[in-house]
């Protein structure tokens, strides 16, 4: 396996491989030294280089885990060195740019593209990061390609049972529905958190350590999300802007909506709103994607 881009997400693929043992030999290729550096210190990976060529040479499977406005460059890197019948595939929060940019650069004559995104995470990053558990009954989307050859199909499968090894729960969609679906339940929310939390610190009549000794478990809950990697994030929205906009013109008409109850007093509705919304916190906890317990700031533990 070769890994492009070491960071959480691709340094906690190579964690949960090796602890699955589903991985031989692991290659990394990262652009940065201080990250070679670190992932030489923690001996994960058997090869690690900044030549992206180098590192997918001979690989059977190659984990694109680059910011996605950085995946079509690293795929012309990787192109003239990958083996034939290689399964190339992602873990990019955006699918249709990023599928767009691996089949532009890679042949699918010579290799497989399967565009995959795990919805796992933290705010954390860096190669130290990574941790075998993060894809634990956690979900992985696979976006294929609209191919039906019997030899594509098998190498879809294949890297479906990679991740299912690595303790996820795998789902297929095309790429369209995957931004759209993204859009609502990850890109939103961050674009919410990394707004409160600014407009927080530009208030003038509030100190900054006013806002931090009086956090309430909601705000330090947006202050998690809004420390995610700012790299990553800004291509989010760039690369997914047209899901992103339509959901957020959605989510203001709602808000000026929302605006509107309390200005009148409405307490009916204000009710009504809060008593649905409930019911999709208990939905999420009931499908095994978050625990019923308090929370007041994550278990830092292996993060």
């Amino acid at each position: 396996m070769a890994v492009i881009g070491c960071g959480l997400i691709g340094s906690s693929v190579i964690r949960a491989a090796r602890e699955a043992g589903v991985v031989g030999e692991v290659a990394v290729a990262d652009l940065s030294e201080a990250h070679r550096k670190r992932i030489v210190e923690l001996g994960y990976a058997d090869t690690v280089t900044g030549d992206v060529a180098e590192a997918v040479a001979g690989a059977d499977l190659v984990v694109f885990a680059v910011p996605v406005l950085a995946m079509g460059e690293a795929a012309r890197a990787a192109a003239g060195a990958l083996k034939p019948g290689a399964t190339v595939t992602d873990v990019g929060s955006v699918k249709g740019s990023v599928a767009e940019a691996l089949s532009e650069a890679l042949s699918a004559d010579s290799v497989f593209i399967v565009p995959g995104h795990p919805i796992a995470g933290t705010e954390h990053s860096g190669p130290e990061a990574g941790f075998a558990e993060l894809f634990q009954n956690r979900w992985v989307i696979l976006t294929p390609e609209a191919r039906e050859d019997a030899a594509y199909l098998e190498a879809v499968d294949r890297l479906a049972e990679f991740w299912r090894a690595l303790g996820a729960n795998v789902e297929r969609m095309d790429t369209g529905h995957h931004d759209l679906v993204l859009a609502v339940t990850s890109h939103l929310p961050h674009l919410i958190a990394y707004n409160i939390v600014g407009t927080a610190a530009d208030m003038e009549q509030v100190t900054r350590a006013e806002v931090m000794k009086y956090s309430a478990g909601g705000f330090r809950d947006f202050t998690r999300i809004a420390a995610s990697d700012p790299t990553m994030w800004r291509d989010v929205f760039v690369a997914n802007r047209e899901a992103v906009l339509e959901i957020l013109g959605r989510f203001t008409e709602d808000l000026q909506a929302l605006s509107r109850a309390i200005r009148w007093g409405e307490a009916d509705k204000l009710y009504d709103l809060f008593s649905r919304t409930r019911e999709i916190r208990r939905g999420i906890i009931a499908a095994g994607q978050e625990s019923p317990e308090p929370n007041f700031g994550r278990d830092r533990g292996k993060h």
